[in-house]
């Protein structure tokens, strides 16, 4: 909002030193003008529909008498007031006007080529200057766009431009802005659309992140062999301390197993109890 304010403050002291500087239309053009007043009201009920002119809430209107702008800027919107044969008047569209950025082929800090575009958005804010100052606002906007783009993701590493595109839409707005502030043009917003990489590069990526995925996944199983072991371990460590623990485990798995597959079992007998068999024969 702050930006605004002081840029149409900007606006409007460039407008009114240049109204202050102008010296009029001079003799002759008075003249000129005088005759085109007499004529309009000699011919007042044919002339007064060529005089009088409409432009709609979103457009303003620059009066150009004799080659020179009136003084008080943009008219409108609604009715205006136009001499015959002296005034001439150009319309001016005030809404925002979005355009895409063509795919630029870029060479990344890191020299990697990729291509890029995007989207602006800007509107007129100061039809005065917009017609005064640049021959077509439009053209020069999207042209500069265009450089713009290409001097800022050149200064990025890939990974910059693929993770900080936010950052880089901003950095490029304010640059925009600042260029195309003595046009009358507001940058509204810009924004990264899309970032093609070739298909090697995509390629040697995509093999890359797979690395990755494989060696985390090795290493969270690894982790796990090393968790079940521990627990093995300590439940090793609380059977041996109770032999009728083992026997109650054994004896569990085999109602396990009978209750899935009862046709046939086979089930090892622990060496202790075999040699307590023998020891009482």
């Amino acid at each position: 909002m702050a930006d605004n304010r002081e840029s149409e403050l900007k606006h409007r002291t460039i407008t009114d030193s240049q109204a202050s500087l102008d010296p009029g239309l001079g003799c002759c053009g008075w003249v000129i003008v005088i005759i085109s007043t007499l004529l309009m009201i000699l011919t007042f009920p044919i002339t007064i529909w060529m005089c009088i002119k409409i432009v709609k809430e979103y457009e303003r209107a620059i009066i150009f008498r004799l080659g020179r702008i009136l003084r008080g800027g943009a008219k409108g919107p609604g009715l205006f007031f136009v001499l015959p044969c002296t005034d001439s008047f150009t319309k001016v569209d005030m809404r925002t006007i979005s355009f895409d950025i063509p795919p630029q082929e870029i060479l990344t800090k890191d020299s990697v080529t990729v291509s890029v575009d995007g989207v602006v958005y800007y509107r007129v804010q100061n039809a005065t200057l917009a017609v005064a100052n640049i021959t077509n606002a439009d053209s020069a906007t999207r042209l500069l766009a265009q450089t713009t783009l290409r001097n800022v993701l050149g200064t990025k590493n890939l990974s910059q431009i693929l993770s900080d595109r936010e950052e880089i839409a901003h950095s490029m707005q304010s640059t925009l802005d600042v260029a195309t502030d003595d046009w009358g043009i507001k940058v509204e917003r810009v924004e990264i659309k899309d970032v093609k990489l070739p298909v090697q590069l995509q390629r040697a990526m995509a093999a890359e992140a797979e690395a990755a995925r494989e060696a985390r996944a090795k290493v969270i199983a690894a982790e796990g062999e090393m968790n079940a072991s521990r627990a093995l371990k300590e439940a090793a460590i609380v059977i041996s301390e109770s032999p009728a623990a083992l026997q109650l485990r054994y004896l569990q798995t085999l109602t396990t197993i009978a209750a899935e597959k009862n046709s046939t079992i086979v089930f090892p007998l622990p060496m202790d109890l075999l040699q307590g068999l023998i020891a009482r024969k």
